[in-house]
């Protein structure tokens, strides 16, 4: 996971973050926290948490999809939204507002 503290996923807005042909978008919905996922060549994968912040993440192929898989911890999250998108884990950027998704 790249954060936005380590130089090349820098930004000023704590909802966007980019690197290595992945921008990450936060926002939340009146259920949701919702992270997106966005390669340069299409690929799309994003993870939801309820709003409260304290259930299992979903993860999905886009933020409105059908559900694919439910896991307790960011990290494994962020695995399987990292194969969706066919890149390491280590390559995805996460906005500050974000980086405390997951139980």
């Amino acid at each position: 996971m790249t954060d936005a503290a380590d130089g090349d996923a820098a930004s000023d807005d704590p909802d966007t973050a980019e690197a290595n042909d992945v921008t990450a978008r936060y926002y939340e919905t009146d259920e949701e926290r919702v992270l997106t996922f966005e390669r340069e060549n299409g690929a799309t994968a994003a993870v939801a948490q309820n709003v409260e912040g304290y259930a299992m993440l979903k993860v999905r192929p886009t933020a409105e999809g059908d559900e694919l898989e439910r896991y307790y911890g960011f990290d494994m999250a962020l695995d399987h939204a990292a194969e969706l998108l066919g890149v390491s884990p280590s390559d995805l950027p996460v906005p500050e507002r974000a980086a405390d998704m997951g139980m």
